[in-house]
């Protein structure tokens, strides 16, 4: 799973064929629009009674928009698009790797959120997570089994590398074993115990680390992790030139480091026609 604040060594340039595919990422992330049904009174009502059912837009957009899906397919044709230049960079290496993160990333948990925020359990206390992954049924993100597939065709060693927990990590083999994903092993299964940083290291010292993918930027490097939300922004600016490289960020309006921070309205007084 990405970080869920609950508890590479190389670098290279994107053609300027691929920066379009960059663009539109950012793009639909900034500017696609989740609009309310007629049920959202209902949920303004209920939401004095039941705290969770704030998370009832985020959730929607999630699960259920053609947008989400979108951003999730172009995530990965970035992400295909770049390894197949980085395998046209490299076409004599046999240590290429690639590391990418489970929970919206590679599968979909909102059916565990959704089902919490119904029975107005805040599912950001993470209590329910360890029911879920030994029982649950993630489905695939959308595009991820073909780049996967991709990857694994191409001889590019594939780690997933999620803060799920060990003690379910059989089950956390299975569950991909189950939705027909490759490489799925357990020294290529890496979950909670030693951080992201430290596990990405161990990668590093026997394989040439080419791509990241994630939800979270805690993903993609250990400088995020628990970093207030102003120096992660500095941060992102600062890595800049990672993202629709070797770092592919995938779109997670459920949860993240971001649920409390206050918004910023305008400040001009409410006036309708």
């Amino acid at each position: 799973m990405s970080t869920r604040y609950h508890h590479s060594s190389h670098t290279f340039t994107a053609g300027g064929s691929y920066r379009w595919l960059l663009a539109g990422v950012l793009a639909m992330s900034l500017g696609g629009n989740a609009y309310a049904d007629d049920d959202a009174t209902e949920t303004a009502d209920s939401s004095s009674s039941c705290a969770p059912q704030k998370y009832a837009m985020a959730l929607r957009y999630q699960q259920q928009s053609a947008e989400i899906q979108a951003l999730q397919r172009q995530s990965y044709a970035l992400a295909t698009a770049r390894l197949k230049q980085m395998l046209a960079e490299h076409p004599d290496a046999d240590d290429l790797a690639i590391m990418t993160d489970l929970d919206e990333t590679v599968i979909d948990n909102s059916a565990l959120l959704v089902r919490d925020m119904q029975a107005c359990h805040d599912f950001t206390g993470w209590d329910t997570w360890k029911v879920w992954e030994r029982e649950g049924n993630p489905r695939l993100i959308p595009g991820a089994r073909d780049f996967l597939d991709y990857a694994d065709s191409n001889d590019v060693t594939i780690f997933y590398v999620s803060d799920r927990y060990q003690e379910n990590k059989g089950a956390t083999v299975e569950t991909l074993e189950s939705l027909q994903l490759p490489q799925v092993s357990d020294s290529q299964v890496r979950l909670l115990g030693p951080s992201k940083a430290k596990r990405r290291q161990a990668i590093e010292s026997d394989y040439d680390l080419i791509m990241q993918l994630g939800d979270s930027l805690a993903d993609f490097s250990q400088d995020y992790h628990h970093a207030d939300l102003a120096t992660q922004k500095d941060l992102a600016s600062d890595d800049a030139a990672h993202f629709g490289d070797d770092w592919i960020m995938f779109p997670n309006a459920s949860y993240g480091s971001w649920s409390d921070a206050e918004l910023k309205a305008w400040d001009a007084p409410l006036e309708t026609p």
